[in-house]
């Protein structure tokens, strides 16, 4: 069975919705590092049905607002890995919310797109 399958998130819940939860990241990448988490197993974004699609991005607005008080952050990456080539390794939907704060990386710009290092850093042309 899938790891968020059978935890329950105890003492690191957020929030809980309908069809799904917030909590803090055991892993996280940053102070405040937030899951959002179906109750449904599946494991692409792109299974996803409408009402889990309403409620779980509720449930990030709600995480947001809860870590926005407690470690007032400056920005925040959303990312979803879907497949293995995206580096998911856990083979359940899961929505990371990832804090950021003025000065965590040298240079920021690119966001995301980090990703793919080498892309990060581009130079718009408006053309």
């Amino acid at each position: 069975k899938c790891r968020f399958c059978v935890t329950k998130p105890s003492r690191r819940l957020i929030a809980e919705g309908e069809h799904g939860f917030a909590a803090f990241d055991r892993h996280p990448a940053s102070e405040g590092h937030f899951l959002v988490i179906p109750y449904r197993h599946f494991a692409s974004y792109f299974d996803i049905n409408d009402q889990e699609l309403v409620d779980l991005w509720g449930l990030v607005a709600l995480g947001k607002k809860v870590v926005d008080e407690k470690f007032n952050p400056d920005g925040y990456n959303v990312g979803i890995n879907v497949g293995r080539a995206a580096g998911q390794s856990i083979d359940h939907l899961h929505i990371h919310v990832i804090p950021r704060y003025k000065g965590d990386v040298e240079n920021p710009k690119g966001g995301v797109r980090g990703v793919i290092p080498h892309k990060k850093l581009y130079t718009f042309n408006p053309d």
